[in-house]
């Protein structure tokens, strides 16, 4: 865990290396990977099911095992116990009214013979990635799936591998709940391959959302142009600022909700008492000695995580807008003050009652965020990764001869003939 003062001479050179540090993965998978798709390309669902032996180590008997059935899902939904169920439910209708209130209206301006508008659309389909390897994230279903149905994509398709042929039938409630449409049991950069390109067995999708590991990175930057993506998401992270009446254990576990993702994922205390600072590492070392994830958290906070001192929130914003972080907690007096003067941020969580962890579940505002500081120029999953804009022009004689001219011009400023003389010889008839 390192440890910085704003006091100190050589911060700016220690705070430089700090955003400089790399997290991600340096594994090259490149090539494994583009082998791989270019296997379920020729191939198709035969490579998709030796594939499928191979890493999730269960054989289907033919390509239409690997389509979930209704009746499957059915018995799945109903062994979860009823607390569970609940809690789903309440997730699922929170993020689906905050998505809703995203939806956003057409446009149209008219004045004298033109009419300009914008017009929003849905995809077709849609493929979702659900991990399933180390663990399952039904919240990850719901918040990945609920804003395409919201945005109305009719298709949903959801691919999740089931290591040893084992589903997990949380996941499979949560697609129910989000209105995903098809469920298949591949994993891996072969269904990334699978949803991008098709097979006889799974039709292709659109765009492709959700989280992977590093060979399902590497298949989604791979197949970006064939289709869309949502991100390629780096090791999670997290940055609380908070002042020194807050409970020191609070903020500790705080931090390890983040560090225990991964053991690249990255916590930052951001305080003005260094005190507290202190009070808050002896907190994380405890912590630590009960945390059933203790291990990964703890290589998190060792090789990554810090203890920033500030002189005031000033210089906390400050930093903070140059970390940009995947998350932000604010835990101060006016945490809405503060939050004013923050323009970077993937999402933020104001006040000491309003943990991060609660916005990974039930608040409703999505929780697939941009890492890696790209929240300088990206923003959260929202209902627009699943639109698009179709703008339109309708022009009578009249329109065209009022703006017509002034094209005519342009064009033949720009030595494209063609694109003159098509507005001209209409011109021509006008009186």
């Amino acid at each position: 865990m390192k440890r910085l003062d704003t006091r100190d001479a050589g911060f700016e050179a220690a705070f430089r290396a700090l955003l400089d540090e790399a997290r991600e993965t340096t594994a090259k998978v490149d090539a494994a990977v583009a082998g791989i798709i270019a296997d379920v390309r020729a191939r198709g669902d035969a490579a998709l099911l030796e594939l499928t032996a191979r890493f999730d180590r269960w054989t289907p008997a033919s390509a239409a095992a690997l389509r979930v059935t209704a009746a499957e899902m059915d018995v799945a939904v109903a062994a979860i116990p009823e607390e569970r169920r609940a809690a789903l439910e309440l997730a699922a209708k929170r993020i689906e009214k905050f998505h809703r209130a995203q939806m956003p209206r057409d446009v149209e301006l008219s004045e004298p013979g033109i009419v300009t508008g914008l017009r929003w659309g849905a995809l077709d389909a849609v493929g979702l990635y659900v991990p399933g390897g180390k663990a399952a994230y039904p919240s990850s279903v719901l918040m990945n799936a609920l804003p395409a149905r919201v945005a109305g994509v009719s298709r949903i398709a959801m691919c999740v591998p089931t290591p040893d042929g084992v589903l997990n039938p949380l996941v499979l409630a949560a697609a129910r709940l989000a209105g995903v449409t098809e469920v298949f049991r591949v994993g891996g950069a072969q269904a990334v391959a699978a949803l991008a390109w098709g097979t006889d067995g799974i039709a292709p999708v659109d765009r492709i959302v959700g989280p992977g590991n590093a060979y399902v990175a590497e298949a989604k930057r791979q197949v970006f142009g064939r289709v869309g993506i949502d991100s390629i998401a780096g090791p999670s992270e997290v940055v609380v600022i908070a002042d020194g009446s807050n409970d020191p254990r609070h903020v500790a576990l705080d931090l390890l909700a983040q560090a225990e993702h991964d053991e690249a994922a990255q916590s930052i205390l951001v305080t003005d008492d260094a005190g507290f600072a202190d009070d808050v590492a002896a907190a994380v070392e405890r912590a630590l000695r009960t945390l059933p994830r203790a291990m990964i958290a703890g290589a998190s906070w060792a090789r990554h995580g810090a203890l920033v001192v500030v002189r005031d929130w000033e210089e906390a914003a400050e930093l903070t807008n140059r970390l940009a972080p995947e998350h932000l907690q604010i835990m101060v007096a006016d945490p809405r003050a503060l939050f004013g003067r923050i323009r970077h941020a993937g999402a933020a969580f104001l006040g000491r009652w309003c943990p991060e962890a609660i916005g990974d579940y039930v608040a409703g505002p999505n929780h697939v965020l941009p890492t890696g500081r790209t929240a300088r120029f990206a923003s959260g999953l929202s209902v627009f990764d699943f639109l698009k804009r179709t703008t339109w022009v309708e022009a009578s004689e009249q329109g065209l001869g009022a703006i017509g001219p002034a094209a005519v011009t342009l064009a033949e400023a720009e030595g494209l003939d063609a694109h003159g003389l098509s507005v001209a010889v209409r011109l021509a008839h006008n009186p």
